[in-house]
């Protein structure tokens, strides 16, 4: 079986794939599942928690904003940095998530994006990621 080169490589926007491909692809399928649902509409909070390598190196990798792009519903082999220094900068203007680029809520990376120095099981790289309504009440959750 030949292998070409892209099949080794991937395009991403990051140092690391695993620090950034892979978060942005798991945040992605998170909020692309929650359409899938019919939750999308009730979403006022998405909460992330990044563990092992992802909450150590996280923020020095990009793991951030590839999640946030994730969220916003860009893909790794079609968003540009700019793109993402875009979304970036919103947020830090105090600008609403759109999540898949159309529904809107308050997403403060401070406190909606947490780095934790501790491993889940079966990986090093782990995520966890939540939906939440207006009430607090979760409404789906992955790792």
């Amino acid at each position: 079986m030949a292998i070409s080169t892209f099949d080794m490589f991937r395009v991403g926007i990051g140092p690391s794939s695993s620090h950034t491909v892979g978060p942005m692809r798991a945040a992605g399928m998170f909020v692309r599942s929650l359409r899938q649902r019919s939750l999308l509409s009730n979403v006022a909070r998405i909460a992330v928690r990044l563990y092992g390598s992802l909450g150590a190196t996280g923020r020095g990798h990009g793991s951030d904003r590839a999640v946030i792009a994730g969220l916003s519903g860009e893909l790794p082999e079609e968003t540009t940095p700019e793109a993402i220094d875009c979304l970036q900068q919103g947020l830090e203007a105090g600008e609403d998530l759109r999540i898949l680029g159309s529904h809107r809520i308050v997403f403060r990376p401070v406190t909606d994006l947490l780095f934790l120095n501790e491993s889940l099981p079966y990986h090093p790289n782990g995520m966890q990621i939540a939906a939440y309504d207006v009430t607090g009440q979760c409404l789906y959750e992955r790792t």
